[in-house]
């Protein structure tokens, strides 16, 4: 539980956002992830991503493969 308080409350905490981000609640603005697996058994589940819900929209597992590619081949063009 540590662990992905680190990664979702805590961050929203230091930026003084804590009233809108971080948690999962009504009149907040939460970063959904639909994992394969539980992430409180193996934090090494949070590697399943299935899908993401960001400011409302959704995003797929291709749609986050494609999103990934792009970055990968924007760095290899910067080389």
């Amino acid at each position: 539980m540590q662990a992905l308080q680190t990664a979702t409350r805590n961050p929203a905490e230091f930026m003084g956002r804590l009233a809108d981000l971080g948690t999962v609640e009504k009149g907040r603005w939460p970063i959904l992830c639909w994992l394969r697996r539980q992430s409180l058994e193996d934090i090494g589940n949070t590697r399943t991503i299935r899908a993401v819900v960001l400011s409302g929209r959704y995003f797929s597992r291709a749609d986050l493969d494609r999103m990934l590619k792009g970055v990968e081949t924007a760095a290899a063009a910067a080389h």
